[in-house]
């Protein structure tokens, strides 16, 4: 996993309308960059409503939310418009940003074992670094703990 302090993996992956996305693309704002395991699971599905409805006040800051999991664009896409979802999702189904940055792991639920992704949240200075690290996320409380963090 990257640390703070640390330049940002760059990545280039598709969004939930098919359109290619660099993080190298945001120089020059700060980037939400979080990581989720599924689309329309419970707990996604309340993080990106909790970012959707602060993106305004996030946007405002001078700040972009940028959602990764590893479902398909056709996923994200079906998604987004369920929820009215107002930010950009990146469809990772190779793991190329997952891995990167070190989400990619050994998880347990039900006494069983697998690889998946962790929640996890990545503020990105204007410059392309690290600036803080949320492991294992809450996923009803980041959206808001993230926006008290830029707002400084």
């Amino acid at each position: 996993m990257p640390e703070i302090g640390q330049t940002a993996p760059d990545f280039e992956l598709l969004d939930q309308s098919g359109e290619a996305h660099r993080l190298s693309d945001y120089r020059g704002k700060r980037v939400i960059l979080y990581f989720y395991p599924k689309d329309n699971t419970s707990g996604c599905t309340k993080q990106a409503c909790g970012f959707r409805d602060l993106k305004p006040e996030i946007t405002e800051r001078g700040s972009v939310i940028l959602g990764v999991s590893k479902d398909s664009v056709a996923s994200h896409k079906k998604f987004a418009e369920q929820y009215g979802l107002n930010f950009t999702i990146l469809s990772d189904p190779e793991l190329e940003a997952i891995k990167a940055y070190g989400v990619w792991q050994e998880k347990k639920l039900y006494g069983k074992t697998s690889m998946g992704v962790v929640r996890t949240t990545f503020l990105i200075d204007k410059d392309g670094k690290i600036e803080k690290i949320y492991a294992k996320a809450k996923a009803a409380e980041n959206p808001a703990e993230t926006l008290a963090d830029i707002r400084d």
